[in-house]
């Protein structure tokens, strides 16, 4: 597969969940934090989810890619239905404005 890169976009507002500290307090996350503390080596001893992102997207961005292209599309998908609701709720607003004359 080809190399992908990610590159951080600096006009995007910084998401500060991504600077949580996580504790491993289930089998799966404790292997993973300890995994991204050997290779990220961070000086205060707590892994971010930034820091489990970054790894995942650099050592395996197929997973990273799928998620992320979920998440859009359902947001997407979303973004449809809240406007087609608001165009329902605007026709039968104006519907009601018309009969009250």
């Amino acid at each position: 597969m080809a190399d992908i890169e990610f590159q951080k976009d600096e006009t995007v507002i910084e998401n500060e969940d991504l600077k949580k500290a996580v504790a491993g307090d289930t089998p799966l996350k404790s292997w993973l934090v300890n995994y991204v503390g050997e290779n990220h080596d961070p000086e205060d001893g707590e892994v971010t989810v930034e820091m489990i992102v970054n790894t995942i997207a650099d050592e395996f961005p197929e997973f990273l890619l799928v998620v992320a292209e979920e998440n859009f599309l359902r947001g997407y998908a979303q973004a449809l239905a809240d406007v087609e609701t608001g165009r329902s709720l605007e026709t039968i607003a104006s519907r009601s404005d018309h009969s009250d004359e």
